[in-house]
């Protein structure tokens, strides 16, 4: 599979989605941390984070009898760039102008 599918296939669950917002707001937490109110069992928990893990979107590090986890951003923007960014350039350009005429009458 290619590494975009990846990501979209990671991407496509709720919860997998709910584990990367709770690393965005503070990386490098545990298992059980990022187990607090998501209502499946450790393993489930454990099966998300492997597909995420799977995908780049986190990396994890060993902090003694720990695994922490960690978000990265990288192949969430590689998707944005390729994807998004492309197809809005023009858009954004078009009102950015339309901004410009209307605030200062150029």
């Amino acid at each position: 599979m290619e590494d975009d599918e990846l990501v979209f296939k990671a991407l496509a669950d709720s919860t997998r989605r709910l584990l990367l917002d709770r690393l965005f707001v503070r990386d490098g937490q545990s298992l059980a941390e990022l187990m607090r109110d998501i209502e499946l069992t450790r393993f489930g928990v454990m099966r998300h984070l492997g597909v995420l893990e799977g995908a780049g979107l986190i990396t994890t590090k060993k902090s003694g009898r720990w695994k922490l986890h960690y978000l990265n951003p990288v192949p969430i923007r590689l998707i944005h760039d390729r994807w998004i960014d492309k197809y809005t350039a023009e858009r954004v350009g078009a009102l950015t102008e339309l901004k410009e005429t209307l605030e200062h009458g150029k």
